[in-house]
Order: C-alpha cells, then structure tokens, then sequence
C-alpha cells in the first residue's frame, strides 16, 4: 500500500481544516475528515486524536458529526474491539450528503422563520416588502436546492454541463 508523505497529508489537514471553519463547521471536524480523506483504509478513535494530536473525546465528537453528515462510518476489524471509521469514497456521494445536511440544519430553518414572521401583523410596509422578497428569494432557492438534491446524477451532469466540463454517466466523471 502506497503511502502519503506525512508533510503533504498534515498540509491537507490544515487546510481542510482553515477551509471549514470558514464555511461554519468546526475546524476539528473537518480536520478529522480530511485525515480520513487522506488515509487508506481504516482509523481508530485513538490513531486519529493522536496523528491530529487533540483529545479522544474531540475526536470521538468529531466523528460524530461527521457520521451525522453521513461521510463517516464505523467499521469493524476482526479481532479487535476499537472503533474504527472510514470515509464515504465517492466524493460526489460526501458533497450530495453534506449539502442535505446543511440545507436541513441551516436553511430550512432560516426559511420557516421568515414564513413565520411574515405570518404576524403589524411589520411596516417597507419592513414587510423587505420580508416578502427575501421569502421569495430564499422559496426559490430552496426548490432550486430540493430538485439539485433530489437527484445527485442528473445535478452532477447538469453542473458539468454549466462548467463546460464533458460528463460520463458511466464513470461518474470526467
């Protein structure tokens, strides 16, 4: 098995990392899933913490996450009793699944909020139109990012189509 050089696969880490925490997730996060990302095979709780030298339970929270995201899972190795995790190998497959994740925790919310408000009286004209443009803005997105997440195959030819990029439905890529 073919290995990374250490400096080259701690550089991705880092800025992995950085690149998280300024897209709103947790710097720890995503330097845990970059290191999965980077790695061949299997971590255990204890490889990760200590090859990003932060505690298990970071660790052990960070995976968490991702898990939740649905890029990470726990996998078993026989004969021995550790947690080990794996990333989700396609790419394409962690970005549908991080963006599900993200339009549910983050957007949708934000639109039922402003459906709500706008459900409540007594907002100036000027207030309120400013408020039905945006529910219009955000409505319009947020069918936009349902059909884009609905189907991953046809999102991911169209956006190679938009990038003037050619598209093997076979393959899965370029």
């Amino acid at each position: 098995m073919e290995k990374l050089p250490g400096a080259t696969v701690h550089q991705f880490v880092e800025a992995w990392g950085a690149m998280g925490a300024l897209w709103g997730i947790n710097r720890s996060v995503a330097r845990v899933h970059a290191l999965l990302m980077a790695t061949e095979g299997q971590l255990s709780l204890e490889e990760i913490a200590d090859q990003l030298r932060i505690s298990k339970g970071n660790a052990s929270m960070s995976l968490r996450d991702l898990r939740t995201f649905g890029v990470v899972r726990q996998v078993e190795v026989p004969g021995d009793r550790r947690d080990f995790y794996v990333t989700e190998p396609d790419v394409w497959t962690m970005f549908f699944r991080i963006m599900k994740e993200r339009k549910r925790r983050e957007f949708d919310p934000a639109l039922d909020a402003i459906r709500h408000l706008l459900e409540e009286p007594g907002a100036p004209g000027a207030v309120r139109g400013r408020l039905e443009q945006m529910a219009d803005l955000l409505t319009t997105f947020e069918s936009l990012a349902s059909r884009f997440l609905k189907d991953p195959a046809s999102s991911r030819a169209a956006l190679s189509l938009v990038a003037g990029l050619p598209f093997d439905s076979r393959r899965g890529r370029r």
